[in-house]
């Protein structure tokens, strides 16, 4: 399939109609300018970093200097390691690693469950679940989806069985981290993950503890989708359904743990697919005309309860798609493709409001975050373009909200910003990164056949690294499911295949999917990767031209 992918035009005014296919070169310039963006961001935090511990406040601005694992740990600290891996190796390799280091000797309050840290008088607050969960979901694993077994990846799997050997709410399957669908969701999502990528049987019997709850108890006594409460002792919820973020983590959760399941052929299958199927019909029959989902809704009557619309949309049509991938039901896929053709009706649309004091007649710039990753979930998969337009069009409004100081709104959600970036330029190179500093780089690609265009700008050469189809060899999943807080596979590389590589000024060679892995220098100009073919190899004559 070859996807068509926009460019970032310099100026933020752009057109209305679906957008037309884009060079390299123009996907460079897209890259180069995201990336200087994100890297503004990265070192105006490193300047408000607490000079002894390294850790950073929640907020810049306000007499409160605490460092959190659910705000700096799970919002921030990620996106700028992994702006620092793509931009500046040596800072990715020196500060954010002091920084782990420094996490886990100043946060960790009891096992290695960590708490809140008080910067100013430098006292550590009780252990907190919720922290955990949120670093692991929104940080730890995101670290892990692009880079593999990290020391953050380590840090994330002791740290969610010790938060599991501590889970406080007792139920007839096991105790439970929470009460509400958020941290009950967040732990099944990164649980998931962990029980694949470890094979230890902790990580699958914990995920499936929680998901039989809800399949069992909550989804039946709410109307078919996860209560926003629950009270395992006397089998009663609030009847809400949240579909934004602090209450759709349960519905991406039990999604994914079902695609597990199914890949595993286990008993719990077609149990959890007709649960999932019927929340999940539910939900779609809760969105507006256009096919967005409300922020929440009455469970029983799925009327609007906040008629704002859901910044997150795109985390729970994941999860349909998901379980498209699984089933084969293109109803879904359908839904999908829909609410993204509706996308440009969305234009600068005021997603997270703010008081008029504020002075941001956009709402926050954490609405634009949350909706453009939405999107580029879904469109790397379903290149609809409609969704593709908006995509360029609302990155660039987000863009404008930066400040010269590299700062948006002080607070520790900047570091979505980065993040959505960050999706943004990787699909700008289809997933080809820098492996050294290269200031001013311009890394922009298209796909050819089965191949890539790639152009490199901005410098003399540089090393590059390209992907692999990391669901698979990282993740270890049957499928590549669309999984909230991944990073979407563009074009990727067969470890023991070849590969032509020619253009520039350089001699054609042949490499193996494995050297273009560990990285690969190319001088300025525009190259073509392409495959030889799979192995056996045999004595065929393979010219490098």
């Amino acid at each position: 399939m070859r996807v068509v992918i926009c460019c970032l035009l310099a100026s933020s005014v752009l057109a209305a109609t679906p957008c037309r296919a884009q060079t390299p070169e123009q996907h460079g310039a897209a890259y180069a300018r995201a990336m200087a963006a994100a890297e503004r961001t990265l070192h105006a935090w490193l300047r408000a970093a607490d000079p002894t511990t390294t850790l950073m406040p929640d907020r810049v601005t306000g007499e409160a200097r605490v460092a959190t694992p659910h705000n700096f740990a799970a919002d921030l600290y990620p996106y700028l390691i992994l702006t620092a891996k793509l931009t500046d190796p040596p800072l990715y390799d020196g500060k954010m690693l002091e920084m782990l280091r420094n996490e886990v000797r100043y946060t960790t309050a009891s096992g290695s469950v960590p708490g809140n840290y008080d910067l100013a008088t430098r006292t550590l607050g009780p252990a907190s679940l919720f922290g955990a969960g949120e670093y692991a979901k929104d940080g730890l694993i995101t670290v892990t989806e692009l880079l593999g077994r990290t020391p953050w990846f380590y840090r994330m799997a002791d740290m969610i069985a010790d938060a599991m050997d501590r889970a406080p709410i007792a139920t007839r399957w096991g105790r439970l981290p929470a009460a509400d669908g958020e941290l009950n969701g967040d732990f099944l999502q990164v649980l998931v993950r962990l029980s694949t990528m470890t094979g230890d049987p902790r990580y699958l019997t914990w995920a499936r503890g929680i998901a039989d709850a809800y399949v069992e108890e909550v989804l039946p006594g709410n109307f078919g989708v996860p209560s926003t409460k629950w009270d395992f002792t006397t089998h009663t919820g609030e009847a809400q359904l949240r579909l934004r973020d602090h209450g759709n983590e349960l519905v991406v959760g039990l999604t994914l743990l079902y695609a597990l399941e199914s890949d595993l052929a286990s008993d719990r299958a077609a149990r959890y697919g007709a649960a999932v199927r019927t929340m999940l019909d539910r939900i779609l029959a809760s969105a507006n005309a256009d096919g967005m989902l409300y922020n929440q809704v009455d469970a029983r009557t799925l009327a609007p309860s906040n008629d704002g619309l859901s910044d997150n949309w795109g985390y729970v049509y994941g999860a349909m798609y998901t379980f498209y991938q699984v089933t084969g039901e293109a109803t879904y896929r359908d839904a999908v493709r829909r609410v993204l053709g509706q996308l440009p009706t969305y234009r600068r649309h005021v997603w997270e409001p703010r008081p008029p004091s504020a002075n941001l007649p956009l709402g926050s710039f954490d609405g634009y975050a949350d909706a453009i990753e939405s999107a580029i979930y879904l469109v790397n998969r379903e290149p609809v373009p409609e969704a593709l337009a908006w995509i360029e069009s609302e990155i660039a409004v987000m863009l404008d909200m930066q400040r010269a100081d590299g700062h948006l709104e002080d607070w520790y959600g900047e570091g979505n910003f980065n993040r959505t970036l960050l999706l943004y330029a990787l699909m700008k190179s289809q997933g080809v990164m820098p492996a050294e500093k290269a200031p001013g780089l311009q890394l922009g690609a298209v796909r050819e056949g089965d191949g890539v265009r790639l152009h490199v700008g901005g410098v003399a050469a540089v090393r590059l690294q390209f992907d692999v189809a990391r669901h698979r060899r990282v993740i270890n999943l049957a499928k590549n499911y669309v999984r909230l807080n991944e990073f979407p596979e563009w074009f990727v590389v067969e470890p023991n295949w070849l590969y032509r590589v020619s253009g520039g000024t350089g001699t054609p060679r042949l490499r193996l999917g494995s050297e273009l892995m560990q990285g690969e220098r190319f001088e300025a100009g525009t190259w073509t990767i392409a495959p030889v073919g799979p192995p056996p190899y045999g004595h065929r004559t393979l010219d490098p031209q």
